[in-house]
């Protein structure tokens, strides 16, 4: 603190003369001289530092996305921290003397905020803070499928009618999930979203991936409402490549199948298909035994698998549709309802006639290339038959004209 003092000019000896009368002569300036200076008259005064922190002390059901800036109007922030029972939240200075976290918040948390500042003397001010985020009743977290058998593994490749597969843990908005989508692809091309349930959303482009494209996802749900009480758990991203562009087609009149890949015919295989014609099941549905018409995506591989016709509702041993045939060699599943390319070397009609119960039935060799060379998301396209594919029965996206492709609501 400044103390004011004093300040008198001349000798004490003069002022004292100067009170006695008759010691000046009329009309002359006094003998001595007695002046005040105030330096703290003169001085400007210091602004108080003001803080302003965001969120407002005492605010709730605050969103984790949304940043903690903290201002220091007539002073200079020197440091803020921001802690939530042990754990520290990252954050920077920024060039215009503010502080903005960087590190991520959480649901249902209490963030404490402490802030020390200076002011243009170097005074110190300090000033702590509290707030909670918002509590979701539940969330909704995301994994990334191949389709509803495989997870997609991020940075590897698929084949040209591989979609984007985008499953949430439970039943969210439509609109709000498709903005919280970004789908980045070199080269670029347009797409679109179809949801096989209030769950599960697929993205495809118009045509089949060209080989080589890299698709990036990215689902960014984090703080985002997604339904009247449901929130994204976190947010999430892949991406995968698509290899060589491989396309079977597979001909219902010709009894043959034929591979492209790159739009090179490379292989040329005798086929036996669905023999036609239908049953009913133990629940009283009607059971095809068509192969289904139309793209279908490569779904799996196993190397030897049972077959049996319970699997799509003939149990009784007594019908004559009835079988189990074990341990049947090289099978590329491209259907959920039970359609493979495999072995068949018991089907002497293989590029004559068609005999199976709906698989494309193949020699052992010819079998055994597609099982070492087919790759999950490559195209069977089936051609000349009566039944289509619908579009839940696998992945048949690829069945639906893409101007008809879409979110039905």
């Amino acid at each position: 603190m400044i103390q004011r003092r004093k300040v008198i000019i001349g000798a004490l000896g003069v002022a004292a003369a100067a009170t006695a009368a008759g010691c000046s002569s009329p009309g002359k300036a006094g003998g001595d001289t007695t002046s005040w200076v105030d330096p703290v008259a003169n001085e400007q005064p210091v602004a108080p530092v003001r803080l302003s922190v965001t969120p407002a002390a005492g605010a709730a059901e605050v969103s984790p996305v949304e940043p903690i800036v903290v201002t220091a109007a007539d002073g200079k922030l020197e440091s803020v921290t921001v802690t939530a029972g042990k754990a520290k939240i990252a954050g920077e200075m920024q060039a215009d003397g503010t502080w903005r976290s960087t590190g991520e918040l959480d649901y249902g948390k209490k963030y404490k905020v402490s802030v020390t500042a200076t002011d243009s003397a170097g005074a110190t001010t300090t000033e702590d803070t509290v707030f909670t985020t918002l509590k979701p009743e539940s969330v909704a977290k995301v994994t990334f499928q191949a389709n509803a058998m495989l997870a997609l593994k991020a940075g590897s490749t698929y084949g040209a009618g591989q979609p984007v597969i985008v499953a949430f843990s439970r039943a969210v908005n439509k609109k709000a999930a498709e903005k919280a989508i970004e789908i980045t692809t070199s080269p670029a091309v347009e797409g679109k979203f179809y949801w096989r349930d209030d769950k599960t959303v697929h993205w495809r482009p118009a045509k089949y991936w060209a080989a080589g494209t890299t698709i990036k996802v990215s689902v960014k749900t984090f703080g985002v409402k997604l339904g009247k009480e449901t929130y994204g758990a976190k947010n999430a991203s892949t991406n995968f490549r698509i290899g060589r562009q491989l396309i079977a087609v597979a001909d219902n009149r010709t009894h043959m199948t034929k591979v492209y890949i790159d739009g090179k015919l490379v292989r040329t295989m005798k086929s036996s298909l669905g023999k036609g014609g239908g049953t009913t099941g133990a629940n009283g549905q009607h059971i095809s035994y068509w192969t289904a018409g139309g793209p279908h995506v490569v779904l799996g591989k196993k190397r030897k698998h049972t077959m049996s016709s319970a699997s799509y509702g003939v149990t009784d041993p007594k019908d004559p549709n009835y079988y189990v045939t074990e341990n049947i060699e090289f099978c590329t599943r491209i259907s959920y309802s039970g359609e493979y390319l495999h072995a068949a070397p018991w089907n002497g009609s293989l590029g004559r006639a068609n005999l199976s119960h709906g698989c494309i039935n193949l020699s052992t060799a010819d079998a055994k290339w597609v099982y070492n060379n087919f790759r999950v998301g490559d195209i069977v396209d089936v051609k000349n038959t009566p039944r289509e594919l619908p579009i839940w029965n696998g992945l048949g996206d690829w069945t639906v004209p893409f101007d008809k492709y879409g979110r039905a609501d």
